[in-house]
């Protein structure tokens, strides 16, 4: 006796015939100098790529676009479990990361490593995504809680605007949360 199954298969089209079309969302939820860049580096390769782009920061994320903060943004390895020191294998001891300095230090680290790069700081990058035609968007929520005002954030941020605009405006677009 034999089965035959019947199996739907989605097989994904790279044509290039729906680049105009894209879009892509990225929420930026976090304003440790590690979790800024994926969001911006992300931004900057779709841009590149022809993809309308929104980028919408809330909670910590605000810290990006805070011209208060946007310029400090630190790096510790506490409760990174995953951290190690470059070209290394072996993970840094959690225990470490709560002493004195650490958190200057990683900073330190993180921000040489990449400058290395030649990767911009992130204002810069603010910068290049804004003129590249990225959009930048301030949550209403967060700002309210942070009691900030369209002034006190970076002058490419074209407006402080609620989730639900955020949902409308962005709607079919792939949505990456970070």
């Amino acid at each position: 006796m034999t089965a035959t199954t019947t199996e739907t298969t989605f097989v994904p089209s790279f044509d290039d015939e729906d680049s105009g079309d894209r879009k892509l969302a990225i929420i930026c939820s976090k304003g440790n100098l590690d979790m800024a860049y994926p969001g911006l580096i992300l931004a900057n390769a779709a841009l590149g790529e022809g993809v309308e782009t929104h980028l919408f920061f809330t909670f910590w994320g605000f810290d990006m676009i805070n011209k208060k903060t946007m310029e400090h943004l630190k790096f510790s390895y506490l409760g990174n479990t995953a951290m190690h020191p470059p070209g290394s294998s072996s993970s840094m001891p959690q225990g470490l990361a709560g002493l004195p300095g650490m958190t200057a230090m990683t900073t330190k680290m993180l921000k040489k490593q990449i400058a290395d790069l030649d990767i911009p700081e992130v204002p810069d990058f603010l910068e290049q995504i804004y003129e590249s035609g990225g959009h930048l968007w301030a949550c209403r929520l967060s700002a309210d809680m942070m009691k900030l005002h369209e002034e006190d954030l970076y002058e490419g941020v074209e407006g402080i605007i609620s989730a639900s605009d955020f949902i409308e405006m962005t709607d079919g677009a792939q949505l990456l949360f970070i």
